[in-house]
């Protein structure tokens, strides 16, 4: 097994979060022992000067868990139906959080796909879109507030290997449509080979950039 990735990893700008989270693995064990496995390959980053952000400027029942200290789980649910998971960063009280969008399977994929009732023969589309990562995962609102730095919920992200800046690209985020001052902010970050991600291939290519050495930090400032 390799390393969990500890709380203080994720107590950072989510921008720098959501760069590093990229060739980590997420994992979940479920109730009967098996563990399922998949390798991050698309996040997005959110803040609380952020208005497409679900704390800006207020602190509701929905996005209690952002306040938390980072490292913890964010669990909501979308359109009524759809679960995403996100792993809070920053400092207690912030607000903020790194959104998981798609994976790419590792172990576990047949049960994954009947989870998601997708033919496991086809592995990259199993977990693509932060909805098929929860449903892949079997992750609902019960893991809402979890540490997400220990085994004790089921649910905690594995170091991987660090990517270069050459294998990552940045876009616009998906769905945010809201306010024009962020409807264009790279916070979107993809593996550029991966056949996982979720987006079309216009968001995927046509509005991506390959990440800049250090551009993560020095936005973080």
């Amino acid at each position: 097994m390799s390393k969990i990735l500890s709380a203080e990893f994720h107590q950072r700008h989510s921008l720098v979060v959501a760069r590093e989270l990229l060739g980590c693995s997420l994992v979940r064990r479920l109730a009967t022992g098996e563990e399922l496995r998949g390798r991050i390959v698309e996040t997005e980053a959110y803040t609380p000067d952020d208005p497409s952000c679900h704390a800006h400027r207020r602190n509701t029942p929905r996005a209690r868990s952002m306040f938390a200290l980072g490292g913890i789980s964010y669990v909501y649910i979308i359109y009524g139906i759809y679960h995403c998971l996100n792993v809070v960063t920053q400092g207690l009280g912030e607000g903020a959080a790194v959104l998981i969008r798609a994976i790419e399977p590792l172990s576990g994929n047949a049960t994954m796909a009947q989870l998601v009732q997708k033919d496991p023969a086809n592995p990259m589309r199993i977990a693509s879109g932060p909805g098929m990562v929860c449903r892949a995962l079997a992750v609902d609102k019960s893991l809402d507030g979890v540490d997400l730095s220990s085994q004790q919920a089921g649910l905690w992200f594995e170091q991987g290997p660090s990517l270069p800046d050459q294998a990552i690209l940045q876009t616009p985020r998906i769905g945010i449509n809201s306010d024009p001052h962020t409807v264009a902010a790279p916070w979107r970050l993809i593996v550029a080979d991966s056949k996982a991600l979720s987006g079309t291939r216009r968001q995927n290519q046509g509005q991506a950039y390959q990440a800049q050495p250090d551009w993560f930090q020095k936005q973080a400032i």
